[in-house]
């Protein structure tokens, strides 16, 4: 009996102890699955932009007139007339008087000069009669030619010089007659004035300075290598002048009239000068009129150059030689070849190897591969919210289990 017992008591045992096993492990909740990482690179990108595109070159300069005048005095005399509008500032028209000197000694001077003719041409017209009655008196008296002394030829030919003397002083007199009135030269606005009424004025006396308003220029230096950019060279361009008036940005039209053909010792520039018609609309209907570009102002300038069919400005750092990295339809990484024509400060010009609407990495990567996948980070916000979604799903299928 003993012998049983030792038996059967270690099997009920191990019985037990099996059963307890089972039991507790049913208890035991299985252990939750963790969430796989995905440790894709996210990346941010740009959509790229292909359209056509000129390019242009930017200078500066200062507006000038194109022509200026020093208005001296070609008459001596008082100053008897002063135009209202010769001041500082003013404008006038082209043969406006600016000033008048005393005219009564050229007056004088005239009559006697045309007194002076009018003697000479008495004079004149007598040695001619008198030639005549000695041609005939000489063909009276003998048949052998007579010498020109006979004929008061000498005589005549004095006369027609003292005429042609004569009608040089009326001309001299009338033309310093005509010098009394000081006239501006051509449409503009007086810089500055030097004499007023009652002055006395001597021949080539300084009267004012004028500045011609019928056209300004710019001097713009543009650098050697970027002439090529221009179509041939800045020849007849079009340019926009960027400056201000009365504190508002302001931009007025011009062309490139001419280049200068030299290179300036001192900046090592090339400098091409632009036109501006009528600077400050003195010739335009009240309609028309534009904002005045005044003389002296400092503009920054844009000129027009090549024209590109297709082309888009990127940044500079995003580019590795000559390649750009974007991001595919298959939302992997891709080395793109691309041609640059120009640089622009922090940008570049790229005219072929991209395509509207591809997709520009602008991130940096540790390490790129060509063909990596990658992804944006609206695509992990996603994925996050899927895995979610159906962790949830599982807890309330558990739950009504």
């Amino acid at each position: 009996m003993t012998r049983k017992k030792q038996i059967i008591v270690p099997i009920v045992i191990l019985i037990a102890g099996i059963l307890l096993f089972m039991a507790f492990s049913s208890m035991k909740k299985p252990p939750e699955e963790k969430a796989k990482i995905d440790n894709t690179p996210i990346v941010a990108v740009e959509e790229i932009t292909v359209a056509p595109m000129t390019l242009t070159v930017n200078s500066y300069g200062i507006v000038t007139p194109k022509y200026e005048t020093e208005i001296v005095a070609q008459v001596s005399g008082l100053v008897v007339e002063l135009s209202e509008t010769f001041v500082r500032g003013g404008f006038v028209k082209k043969d406006q008087l600016l000033a008048r000197i005393d005219p009564s000694d050229y007056e004088a001077a005239l009559i006697d000069a045309e007194a002076n003719l009018a003697s000479a041409l008495a004079a004149l017209e007598q040695e001619q009669a008198q030639g005549k009655v000695a041609e005939r008196e000489w063909k009276q008296i003998t048949d052998a030619s007579p010498t020109e002394l006979s004929l008061r030829k000498p005589q005549l030919e004095q006369e027609l010089a003292r005429v042609k003397a004569a009608q040089a002083s009326v001309l001299r007199a009338k033309r310093n007659l005509e010098r009394t009135e000081i006239k501006a030269p051509y449409d503009a606005m007086i810089e500055d004035r030097n004499i007023g009424l009652g002055a006395f004025v001597g021949t080539g006396s300084r009267v004012g300075k004028v500045l011609g308003t019928g056209t300004a220029e710019v001097r713009l230096p543009v650098a050697d290598n970027q002439l090529k950019f221009l179509i041939k060279q800045g020849e007849n361009a079009e340019v926009d002048l960027v400056g201000t008036y009365a504190g508002i940005d302001t931009t007025w039209q011009a062309h490139i009239a001419r280049s200068e053909g030299v290179i300036d010792n001192k900046s090592r520039m090339s400098y091409l000068v632009a036109e501006i018609k009528d600077p400050y609309s003195l010739s335009t209907s009240q309609e028309e009129k534009k904002t005045p570009l005044r003389f002296g102002s400092y503009v920054n300038a844009n000129i027009f150059g090549l024209s590109l069919a297709q082309a888009t400005k990127l940044p500079r750092y995003l580019v590795v030689n000559n390649k750009v990295a974007i991001l595919n339809e298959e939302s992997k990484l891709h080395f793109v070849d691309i041609e640059i024509v120009r640089q622009e400060g922090g940008d570049v010009i790229v005219s072929s190897g991209l395509a509207h609407g591809d997709q520009l990495i602008t991130s940096a990567l540790d390490y790129p591969v060509d063909g990596m996948k990658l992804a944006l980070p609206g695509d992990k916000s996603e994925n996050i919210d899927a895995e979610e979604n159906k962790e949830t799903d599982t807890q309330i299928a558990s739950v009504k289990d």
